[in-house]
């Protein structure tokens, strides 16, 4: 299993998930996959081989995520997830459905490790007075400068 660390800052504990992500081996266990026939390039060989694969990943099957994470991975991935909740990864890309099989497992594994990272709580600054002070002075000499090519009023 993976190790949490932890860190400290502004007297929050905050836990880091993405090193927490399982051993591939930890995850085939969990895992089913389907072939079929892919198109694209290939020749005679699209017609006879079952080269596409598809990943099938439940992620409320996964025991080496916590409530939390399996949480977090639903929130993130809902858009991925089908009706029943599972993740479906899919590659193609090769001819050889080996390829494809590690393909798919890289893939899922980019995504978890994505679907775990906590985004940092950003923390509002106040905007300094000599940007301020910049920002109205150049917007006066722009409107100086436009004033300038006006024709004169004769009023």
């Amino acid at each position: 299993m993976a190790k949490i660390i932890l860190l400290s800052s502004l007297n929050e504990i905050k836990a880091t998930f993405v090193d927490m992500l399982p051993d591939q081996s930890e995850i085939l266990k969990v895992v089913s996959f389907k072939t079929s026939r892919s198109g694209g390039k290939g020749g005679q060989n699209v017609n006879k081989v079952s080269s596409k694969v598809e990943l099938i990943f439940n992620i409320d099957d996964a025991e080496f995520f916590s409530e939390e994470e399996k949480q977090r991975l639903k929130e993130k991935l809902a858009a991925r997830l089908d009706s029943e909740g599972l993740l479906h990864v899919v590659s193609q890309e090769d001819r050889s459905q080996l390829l494809n099989k590690q393909r798919t497992i890289l893939k899922l594994m980019a995504i978890l490790k994505a679907g775990l990272e906590v985004q940092k709580a950003r923390k509002a600054t106040k905007i300094p007075r000599a940007v301020k002070e910049k920002r109205l002075a150049n917007k006066a000499q722009r409107s100086q400068k436009k004033e300038g090519r006006r024709k004169p009023n004769f009023d």
